[in-house]
């Protein structure tokens, strides 16, 4: 809650605002639209171009997925539907609200997230530069990251909204000839 005092003609104006855990919710919706953002666009690229997600993931030069071995058009396109899938929910989510929904988005995200990060923590294809294995066990580790938050930044309960403050007018006490 956060209250204000001021002075005007009229007496003291006191003001008394609710917040129901603002920051938390701040941070859950960039979360969410983080994610929503990255399952749908690596989604969409396995579902819709499995060859090109193959061959060029993540993009800007760097290939993470050829290097790994050969291409079998089936994983790489159930791979996209997976992040799809997972984007989804946490669009969904982002666009309800509630704790139970972030939560149900995270749980999908850790458990996905966990033991990629786990494998790619544990195998280095030979043709891939230590650049590149670095950020790509940081792009892992941010995946488990961020759904882990999930489980634990939001407030119980649903969300709610700003609601208008409150307001007391105290009169003054008048002194002096009437």
């Amino acid at each position: 809650m956060r209250i204000s005092v001021e002075r005007n003609s009229g007496g003291v104006r006191v003001r008394m605002r609710f917040e129901q855990h603002r920051r938390r919710w701040l941070a859950v919706r960039i979360i969410l639209g983080v994610l929503a953002f990255q399952g749908i666009v690596v989604g969409l690229w396995g579902v819709l171009a499995p060859h090109s997600w193959y061959t060029s993931f993540p993009g800007f030069g760097m290939q993470w997925i050829a290097v790994d071995g050969p291409y079998n058009h089936h994983l790489a396109s159930d791979v996209g539907a997976f992040f799809l899938a997972l984007g989804a929910v946490s669009l969904f989510a982002l666009i309800r609200g509630g704790s139970a929904l972030a939560q149900a988005a995270g749980t999908g995200w850790t458990v996905m997230a966990l033991p990629h990060l786990i494998y790619h923590a544990s195998h280095k294809p030979a043709e891939m530069g230590t650049a590149s294995f670095t950020l790509s066990l940081i792009a892992a580790a941010a995946l488990l990251g961020l759904g882990v938050a999930l489980l634990f930044v939001p407030p119980r309960g649903t969300q709610v909204p700003d609601s208008e403050p409150i307001e007391f007018q105290i009169p003054r006490r008048r002194t002096g000839k009437r």
